[in-house]
């Protein structure tokens, strides 16, 4: 039998991801089972033990898929960036929901790691990647606020964890509520709303 080129090995994986999403999203991730997934891609299971060692490697491959390059796009910070640090909190987060709301790939996938996962068993340690790259996320997005403050944006007071932790909570409950009920309100007029609202509060007061 003939070696696979590499492009055939990336061809099978991206069927495997593929399959992956469509199965995690119909059944759960937990009530999946590799046979399912290599059914639904019309592959041996074999052939996904060849690309990924379990269902949780399986799993963080199909979210990084979708997450790196939403993540890269987040975490540049330009020049202009750390000039006007809170408008790039608002362009990053305009566009994650944008995307959640407009890309069915990207709507999919944020639905299985909301609604559709347990993390047991085999997902335990896909918990502890999540939480690691959720720390990355808010350092990132405390960065921006240290920024904002040290140039007199916000108030020289304001708790910058604390004001992380209630921001990253605040769009990450607007997805998720969103997720449960699409047809509830607009993601993104809502969310923009709910976080200009937020950021006001932490606004020094314009000199009158």
């Amino acid at each position: 039998m003939a070696r696979r080129t590499k492009e055939e090995a990336l061809a099978t994986r991206e069927l495997i991801l593929d399959a992956a999403e469509r199965v995690f999203h119909q059944r759960g991730v937990s009530r999946t089972s590799l046979q399912e997934i290599a059914k639904d891609a019309g592959l041996t299971r074999g052939a996904i033990y060849w690309h990924f060692e379990n269902k949780g490697e399986l799993f963080h491959a199909m979210m990084e898929r979708v997450t790196l390059p939403m993540m890269a796009r987040l975490t540049e910070i330009t020049q202009d960036d750390e000039a006007r640090p809170l408008d790039k909190i608002r362009r990053n987060t305009a566009t994650a929901l944008r995307q959640v709301a407009n890309d069915a790939q990207v709507r999919r996938v944020f639905e299985i790691a909301m609604q559709k996962v347990e993390y047991v068993d085999e997902m335990q340690e896909m918990q502890q990647r999540k939480i690691s790259g959720r720390n990355e996320c808010m350092d990132d997005m405390q960065r921006l606020l240290q920024i904002a403050q040290q140039l007199g944006h916000i108030k020289a007071d304001a708790h910058l964890r604390n004001a992380t932790i209630g921001l990253f909570a605040l769009v990450g409950g607007i997805k998720y509520n969103w997720l449960l009920d699409p047809e509830a309100f607009d993601l993104e007029a809502v969310g923009l709303a709910t976080l200009d609202a937020y950021l006001a509060g932490l606004k020094t007061s314009p000199v009158v």
